[in-house]
Order: structure tokens, then C-alpha cells, then sequence
């Protein structure tokens, strides 16, 4: 879908960038999203005190329920693994969010970057199986009865390489849909303010479809750890 105008593509043309923008608005995007949050992070960590100033407050209530809710999920053992986990869930959220700028393009709503995350997640769940069982991680593939161990190694390998379809399209899916909606209505109505209602409603989406990444992800990492049956 070709936007109209987009902020950051026009700034990479005039530094003589314009056609990596144009063919990767949503790599450039990718990195405008990250130094947000890094910003964002610093000033949050920055004079950090007992007494927290609203920004530390608010990171403070948003971190801290999204590692208690994983700890719930996983189990103690698993509080290792919310720096992954929660990153993935603050990118990919901010990422939906910027859809609803003007001259801001949802780096999620191109394939390219949902699957980037899918296969982070779903690489790093093999490597804590490996890191908790070591050679043993196998039996999590081979099924309780032995002599079906072919059968089910194959349909567990299916399953797995289906996980990463799964996290990508559900995203990509949502944030292209919620996009093309979006450019219609500005197209169709936008002097009367219809796209409003759905912008309202894209940070809910925006919300619940980084909730549902960051679930399934901790739900992966959780039954990678968990010994074979």
C-alpha cells in the first residue's frame, strides 16, 4: 500500500537515501521505533529514586505487571526471560501505534517484520530447551510411545515451523488490515472525521496484538522448559 507522504522517507531523500526508504520504510521505521524506546528508557532509568517523578511511575506499573503476569504463566524460573519477552512486547506495540501518526508508517504492517520477530521467539524457545535438558531437549519432538517416534517427530516439526506462520500473520494480518481500513476511510471520508472511530479502536488493536505476541511467546518459553512426558 503506497502512503501518501511519510515523514521519515521524505528526511532519508534529502540525505540522499530516498530509495532504501522508499523500498524499506518499514526497516527505517523499525529504527526510529527503537530509538524511541531507548529515549524513552533512558529518561525513565534517569534519576531513578524512591520517590518516582511520573515517567519512572509509569514505566515502574507498565514493567513490573507485565513480568508479575509472565511469572504467573512460567513460574519463578521463567523471570529470567522477561528482557526478551517484554521488549518484544514494548516494540511490537509501539510499532502498532505509530500507524496512527500521520506520517508514520506501522513497521508490523510489512511481513517482513512480523516474521523477524516470530523467528526470534520461536529460535530462542529451542535454545531454552537445550539450555534446560541438553541432548534430552529431543523427547520434547519424540512423543511418549517409541515406536510412533517417527510419526510424531515429523508432526512436532510441522507444529514448531507452523508457530512462526502463526505469530507472523496474526500480526501482519491485523496491522495491514487496520492500515488499509485506515487509508480507505481518509480517502473516502476523511474531511468528516470518520477514520476517528477506528483510530480509537487501533489502540486497543494495537494493545491486544502485542499482548497476544508476547502470551504466545511466554506460553512457548514455558513449555520449552517444562520436562518431556
Amino acid at each position: 500500500m503506497e502512503h501518501p507522504y511519510l515523514f521519515f522517507v521524505k528526511f532519508f531523500e534529502l540525505i540522499g537515501l530516498g530509495h532504501f526508504a522508499h523500498a524499506y520504510p518499514h526497516v527505517v521505521y523499525s529504527w526510529v521505533i527503537m530509538t524511541v524506546l531507548i529515549v524513552l528508557g533512558a529518561l525513565a532509568a534517569k534519576g531513578i529514586s524512591m520517590i518516582p517523578n511520573k515517567m519512572q511511575n509509569f514505566f515502574e506499573v507498565v514493567i513490573s505487571g507485565l513480568e508479575e503476569f509472565m511469572v504467573d504463566v512460567t513460574g519463578e524460573e521463567g523471570r529470567w526471560l522477561f528482557p526478551l519477552a517484554g521488549s518484544v512486547f514494548l516494540y511490537i506495540f509501539f510499532c502498532n501505534l505509530s500507524g496512527l501518526v500521520p506520517g508514520f508508517f506501522p513497521p508490523t504492517a510489512s511481513i517482513n517484520t512480523t516474521l523477524s520477530c516470530a523467528v526470534v521467539v520461536v529460535v530462542f524457545t529451542h535454545v531454552i530447551g537445550i539450555k534446560y535438558h541438553g541432548v534430552k531437549y529431543i523427547k520434547h519432538f519424540l512423543g511418549p510411545v517409541w515406536w510412533m517416534s517417527p510419526l510424531i517427530l515429523i508432526i512436532e516439526l510441522i507444529g514448531h515451523a507452523a508457530r512462526i506462520l502463526s505469530l507472523t500473520f496474526r500480526l501482519f494480518g491485523n496491522m495491514a488490515g487496520h492500515e488499509l481500513v485506515l487509508a480507505i476511510l481518509f480517502l473516502l471520508a476523511g474531511l468528516f472525521l470518520a477514520p476517528l472511530p477506528i483510530m480509537a479502536l487501533g489502540i486497543f488493536v494495537s494493545f491486544v496484538q502485542a499482548f497476544v505476541f508476547f502470551l504466545l511467546s511466554i506460553i512457548y518459553f514455558s513449555g520449552a522448559m517444562e520436562h518431556a512426558h
